[in-house]
């Protein structure tokens, strides 16, 4: 496998693009702006899919499936919600083919197979879950409603990149009801620290907790709770977001329940999702020039054993000390992967390993078995040293605990250190050009200056930390009172 990556300081984009596709984690399909993920991708997607399943589980959540399908008039229902969607939208109108008459080996759309009412493709979920929970909700008996959905949706986005904008991608999206507007609140914040913990514990990416600007909601929420990370370029991405829907949607749909005093009221929705575009927040945080760096709590599998022989018996007694190994380590709950292919080279195979970002690799030839050692090497730190046999699993077993931590104390300290206070405009330039980041800074509240400057230098707000401490002082654009700092940066 050779490796010719584009260096990150030279194009970050285009090495971001190039190890996606050698490292056989997904590549552009037939469809455009689609992708198709590749059975090593998807591995390290059903390893953040099952993580999240079990914690949303342990907080009470159960999963369903709802129709990929809305007709139109019930996606209309929550204008906000609409309006918001409404320029990604792929919409069905009819329902059959039928062969070109002028052309028989082409088909035609049939027009006499018009769809009485044109049916959208979930870009999200809520219009046809909260006409669904219409049914399903009476009484104060029937809440808290906490269902979760694995889905795919469907955004047509025009600039596409594979896992972090593409026009179908995989996610999961809660959609709770409650009977108070404290519940749902406390909810809303529940999940958002839920990913969070997430984030830094399974994904070793460290994230900052906040809410959105009202500018910056998804559309049809009242609050929008969210965890921004920042990539090795200097720029944001959004890794999940956790939204307070107050009411909007039940009376969109008209969804009450009677209280135990006999009132009708109104139920308070959430509504939380994070998707495949972590994928994209793993590679961008952790990788290097040499390729894929993953933490060892998601990597499928987190110790690859190469064999180096010459000819079949050196091979044989090879495999016998590396099964034993193999043995010893799944029953302490690693996974371990024994390559011994006979059609690639030693040296294709660790450079394979590299790429892919195994944590551990264990190579294994005549002299190791001489003298009952193995050479063990780490992928985040490109270091190796000699193991005798009989301490592999301990060393294994810790060193994997420590690269786990090593790579979350190594991203917290650079988004540690692109943390900048700033207080002029000048300065907020400059900052942002020169070293990018996140940029703390005093803003006047008002959309128009969050909107201008956006226009002048293309960064956001990205959150209202949750942790901002009160602190006077005069927005960095307008001059005007501002009573609290919050964190602008260029995004994905």
């Amino acid at each position: 496998m050779g490796k010719n990556l584009t260096k990150r300081s030279e194009d970050y984009s285009k090495w971001y693009n190039e190890l996606v596709v050698q490292a056989d984690l997904a590549e552009n399909s037939a469809v455009r702006g689609c992708m198709v993920i590749k059975p090593y991708g998807y591995a390290i997607w059903e390893k953040m899919q099952a993580e999240l399943d079990r914690m949303f589980k342990e907080t009470g959540h159960e999963n369903a499936y709802f129709p990929l399908f809305v007709p139109k008039s019930l996606f209309e229902a929550e204008e906000k919600n609409a309006e918001g969607f409404a320029k990604e939208c792929a919409v069905v109108t009819h329902y059959r083919l039928k062969t070109d008459p002028d052309n028989p080996s082409k088909l035609i759309v049939d027009p006499n197979a018009k769809l009485e009412e044109e049916l959208i493709v979930r870009p999200t979920s809520e219009a046809i879950i909260w006409n669904t929970y219409k049914g399903w909700i009476q009484s104060y008996r029937d809440l808290p409603l906490l269902i979760n959905q694995w889905a795919n949706v469907v955004r047509w986005e025009m600039r596409t990149r594979l896992f972090l904008r593409t026009a179908e991608f995989l996610w999961q999206e809660g959609h709770t009801a409650h009977a108070t507007k404290q519940e749902a609140l406390v909810e809303a914040e529940l999940m958002n620290n839920i990913y969070a913990e997430f984030a830094e514990n399974f994904l070793a990416i460290p994230v900052v907790k906040g809410v959105k600007t009202e500018s910056e909601r998804f559309a049809g929420a009242d609050e929008t709770f969210c965890i921004e990370a920042l990539m090795q370029d200097g720029k944001a991405l959004q890794a999940g977001t956790s939204h307070f829907l107050g009411q909007n949607f039940a009376k969109a749909f008209d969804v009450k329940f009677t209280t135990n005093q006999g009132k009708q009221e109104h139920v308070w929705a959430t509504s939380w999702g994070v998707s495949t575009r972590l994928m994209g927040a793993l590679i961008m945080t952790h990788s290097d020039d040499q390729g894929l760096v993953l933490p060892p709590n998601l990597a499928p599998f987190q110790v690859v054993i190469v064999p180096i022989y010459k000819g079949q018996e050196q091979l044989d007694a090879i495999s016998q000390v590396a099964n034993e190994i193999v043995q010893d380590l799944k029953l302490h709950g690693v996974s371990v992967k024994f390559d011994n292919r006979d059609t690639h080279k030693p040296g294709w195979k660790f450079n394979e390993y590299e790429l892919k970002g195994v944590p551990l690799r264990i190579g294994i030839g005549p002299k190791d078995l001489e003298k009952r050692t193995v050479e063990l090497a780490r992928r985040d730190t490109l270091t190796k040293e000699f193991v005798a046999k009989e301490d592999i699993v301990e060393t294994v077993v810790d060193l994997l605990k420590e690269i786990q931590e090593n790579l979350y104390t190594k991203a917290k300290n650079y988004r540690d250190t692109h943390i900048t206070p700033v207080n002029d405009f000048e300065e907020f330039k400059e900052v942002l050009e020169t070293k990018g980041g996140f940029l703390s800074a005093h803003w006047d509240g008002t959309a128009e200056t969050e909107e201008k400057i956006k226009q002048i230098t293309k960064a956001t707000i990205r959150c209202i930390p949750m942790d901002a401490v009160e602190e006077e002082g005069k927005c960095v654009f307008s001059g005007a009172p501002s009573n609290r700092r919050v964190l602008f940066a260029k995004a994905y």
